[in-house]
């Protein structure tokens, strides 16, 4: 039973190879207006159980000689045909945009807004968004279609915010939208498939509980390193508050653990900042893998970060002088993404 539970289905197999060859053959942009070349569609399985039965009222009609079922099927089935031109005109002549999101931690789930323009002077009704494949981004087995609805109103504009989970860190493709509708009656299914052009960068995930921080290195010509304190775990620029301390050295991001004498706060020890740099080392980040130094060097950046502290990082190929900031943080964060 378990060797026959693993065989492949045939059926998916030809539609994923399919969808893939299908999708190569889609341009990639970020700005798409849908007309009869890229809107698609079919009947929904209401749909095609109403056109059973109408065929089975028309059936009876006929054998039977029923002007009253003759009227019923005709007025059935014109219904059925208004509804599918007003179900494709709700998607036809629609313009999406996207906006590119912002970096992410692998393993965050990252979100993104597409706006959708109607220029005609009716509204639109019960248009959906959602990732074409969602178990091929988040690379899990019976992942699940979330959608996004929202009604456009006549000569405006809303905004669809579309999420999904990138699979791993590094620069990637936003994933392939679909979108679709299936107002007024149900008996049809609009869609369209849309590939985005722009990407996303994804910084790794930090390490939930990193060691502490590195001691500082000797500048050139410096005095040899102080050592720093093990029990906190900051760098040797960072010393605790004494009576008389300057206030503009206080590290205001940690005042909030401190008490009403004072005891708690945290100020910059700018001699021994003068003497010592800070390195984040690719080579003292441990010894796992290589994804896991960088889980923890970016564990490092974040919370040299939050000390306010002056910090380098050193990578196989790459080297980010000592600096601070959110500009520096985020050139660090984005050589440890494309290491």
């Amino acid at each position: 039973m378990a060797a026959s539970a693993t065989l492949p289905n045939p059926l998916s197999f030809v539609r994923g190879r399919f969808q893939k060859w299908w999708q190569s053959k889609l341009p990639f942009t970020d700005h798409v207006t849908l007309t009869q070349r890229n809107v698609y569609i079919l009947p929904t399985r209401p749909g095609l159980m109403l056109g059973v039965t109408l065929l089975t009222l028309l059936v009876a009609s006929i054998n039977y000689q029923l002007n009253l079922g003759y009227l019923l099927t005709f007025l059935l089935a014109g219904s059925a045909l208004v509804g599918m031109h007003v179900c494709h005109g709700t998607l036809r002549g629609l313009a999406m945009n996207l906006v590119a999101p912002p970096a992410q931690h692998a393993g965050a789930t990252a979100a993104f807004d597409v706006k959708l323009t109607n220029t005609r002077r009716t509204a639109r009704y019960g248009i959906g968004l959602s990732v074409l494949n969602p178990q091929d981004v988040a690379a899990k087995k019976g992942s699940e279609t979330h959608w996004a609805w929202t009604d456009v109103p006549a000569q405006g504009s809303s905004t669809v915010q579309v999420a999904f989970t990138p699979p791993r860190r590094g620069l990637h493709r936003l994933p392939t939208l679909t979108a679709e509708t299936r107002f007024p009656l149900g008996t049809f299914r609009v869609w369209t498939v849309w590939r985005p052009a722009a990407q996303i960068l994804v910084y790794p995930a930090p390490e939930p509980h990193p060691p502490p921080l590195p001691p500082g290195e000797p500048r050139s010509g410096g005095a040899a390193a102080v050592a720093r304190t093990q029990d906190s775990g900051e760098f040797d620029g960072v010393r605790s508050y004494r009576r008389g301390d300057p206030m503009k050295l206080v590290v205001w991001k940690k005042a909030a653990k401190a008490d009403e004498q004072g005891n708690g706060l945290v100020v910059r020890d700018t001699q021994q900042a003068q003497r010592h740099e800070l390195w984040l080392d690719f080579m003292q980040a441990g010894t796992a893998d290589t994804e896991h130094k960088l889980s923890r060097l970016c564990a490092w950046v974040l919370m040299a970060d939050r000390l306010g502290l002056d910090y380098g990082l050193r990578l196989p190929a790459l080297e980010v002088k000592p600096s601070s900031g959110e500009a520096h943080r985020r050139q660090c964060l984005e050589a440890l993404a494309l290491c």
